[in-house]
């Protein structure tokens, strides 16, 4: 993607080729709070012994928190009946202590997602009834117990091809193509006052976008409100370009569709050529030094293309204030990023506003300091 060099880049790379980044007098959540809400997804290495600091980056920069893995189900009901909430219980706790919301993610999704849902004790593919059920049993159990404590959920998280059509997943199949439906009716019964969302990533292809759209008017048909669609914003230097995003956002307002931009990370790095943009975790290549370039840390040129871009995608989120709920990055600092280890383990990555040691990077300058 080009970039055009302005004054307000060229001031926040000064400050980090100085060496002496500073913070903004106000957290990121304080600089936008009259738009939307700025969260961030929290490592579950953070939610296992002492809470962070109340002026830890999470409490300090943020207003709202989301569990990057704690709530999903391999994690919240390991085995049949076998409930563990002791993470996701100190999420509340964090968002208690840091007067934030908690987004709960994510209710059906077909990963991270244990065998046991679909199978019977043979093995063998539940019926219908069966796993609907247990469907409806996870979700009460896991949104009833935060009822009143989390503000929205992902009820249903990455259940559309890139053309639009529904995935072929275990829920699809044995439930039939209205899976989702019975996802946003169980979680609306479980506490009707949070907000629902439905998730996904590369949601800047139209057609994506469309069969978000066509979801969308499906469970409004079935009598079902859905509060705002997730578009997973893993993003790279290369790649989309601010006019897909802006026309997908266009789409969603047009559709009567809000928006919320759920898992923003820009990273550095290059990509096999074959590489499938987007956020699919089943994803795997061989690591080689050309893929993995700053392991040493983030030369001056990619620091101003990276505070650049940020800067360009939130002047377009405030473009779109008017339908945009918040913005979530999905993590805090270059090392929590899920970036360094997809989809390619054990790279260098710098996709995030905070650099490895906590300090605020250029693109932190640039989003906070310059505002337009």
């Amino acid at each position: 993607m080009a970039t055009k060099i302005t004054p307000f880049a060229i001031s926040a790379l000064l400050v980090v080729l100085s060496g002496s980044a500073s913070a903004a007098p106000e957290g990121i959540a304080s600089v936008y709070e009259d738009s939307f809400l700025v969260g961030t997804a929290i490592k579950s290495s953070d939610l296992t012994g002492n809470l962070p600091a109340k002026n830890s980056l999470p409490c300090s920069e943020f207003n709202a928190l989301t569990a990057e893995n704690a709530m999903k189900w391999q994690h919240i009901q390991p085995a049949p009946g076998q409930f563990n909430f002791a993470m996701a219980d100190q999420l509340i706790a964090l968002a208690q202590q840091c007067d934030a919301r908690v987004i709960g993610h994510t209710l059906l999704w077909h990963q991270q997602t244990p065998g046991w849902v679909f199978e019977d004790e043979q093995g063998n593919p539940v019926s219908r009834e069966v796993l609907l059920a247990r469907l409806r049993e996870h979700i009460h159990t896991l949104v009833g117990r935060y009822k009143g404590k989390v503000y929205g959920w992902d009820v249903v998280n990455e259940a559309l091809n890139e053309d639009g059509s529904l995935r072929d997943t275990p829920w699809r199949r044995i439930l039939g193509d209205d899976f989702y439906v019975h996802a946003f009716r169980f979680a609306k019964e479980a506490d009707p006052k949070a907000q629902l969302y439905y998730n996904d990533f590369n949601m800047y292809k139209p057609a994506k976008v469309a069969g978000a759209v066509k979801l969308v008017k499906q469970l409004g048909d079935a009598g079902i409100k859905v509060d705002a669609v997730g578009m997973q914003a893993h993003y790279s230097l290369f790649y989309p370009s601010l006019s897909d995003i802006e026309q997908s956002m266009k789409t969603l307002r047009n559709a009567g569709v809000r928006i919320a931009i759920t898992e923003l990370d820009i990273s550095v790095l290059p990509l096999p050529d074959d590489a499938f943009s987007g956020a699919d975790i089943t994803q795997s290549f061989a690591a080689h030094p050309v893929y993995d370039p700053y392991v040493e840390g983030l030369p001056a040129t990619q620091q101003h293309q990276l505070a650049e871009l940020y800067q360009q995608l939130f002047a377009l989120f405030l473009k779109y204030a008017d339908s945009v709920d918040r913005v979530t990055f999905w993590g805090t600092t270059d090392a929590d990023s899920w970036r360094n280890n997809w989809p390619i383990r054990g790279r260098t990555d710098h996709p995030l506003l905070f650099d490895r040691n906590g300090r605020p990077k250029a693109a932190y300058e640039a989003i906070t300091r310059h505002i337009d």
